[in-house]
C-alpha cells in the first residue's frame, strides 16, 4: 500500500503513556501535574487521564518506558501503509467498535524504549 499518501491519513499525536509501578505511585504523578500545570484528570479502570494529553498507567503496561498513541482518520489504511514500510503489529491489542471498526492496534516492536500504537480519530 505504497500508493497511499502519508498526509492523507492524517496521523498526529493522541497522548503520552506514562507507566508507573503502582496505582499510588500513579496518583502521586497525576496530583503533581494537576497542581504545577492546572491540568484535568480522569481515572479508568487502569490509568488516568491527564488534560487527554497523558495516560499515567496505575501498573506498569507495554512499553519498557510507557506508550505512544497516534491518532489516524483511518486506522485500517494506517495498519497498512506502516506494514508496507515493514511495521509489525500484534494482532492481540487489536480494539473494535460495535460495528466491527478498527479502533486502536499496538506495533509489534518498540521505538526508543516506547509501544506505538494506532487509534482511530
Amino acid at each position: 500500500m505504497d500508493s497511499i499518501d502519508v498526509k492523507s491519513l492524517n496521523f498526529s499525536l493522541a497522548h503520552l503513556g506514562v507507566n508507573q509501578e503502582t496505582k499510588e505511585e500513579a496518583a502521586h504523578t497525576v496530583a503533581l501535574m494537576k497542581d504545577l500545570f492546572g491540568f484535568e484528570s480522569t481515572e479508568t479502570e487502569g490509568s488516568y487521564f491527564v488534560n487527554d494529553q497523558f495516560e499515567v498507567m496505575k501498573m506498569p503496561f507495554l512499553g519498557r518506558l510507557g506508550h505512544v498513541a497516534l491518532y489516524t482518520d483511518d486506522a485500517v489504511k494506517a495498519k497498512a501503509y506502516l506494514e508496507g514500510k515493514g511495521v509489525a503489529f500484534d494482532e492481540t491489542t487489536a480494539g473494535y467498535d460495535a460495528n466491527g471498526r478498527l479502533m486502536v492496534i499496538y506495533f509489534k516492536d518498540e521505538i526508543a524504549g516506547y509501544a506505538f500504537h494506532l487509534k482511530q480519530r
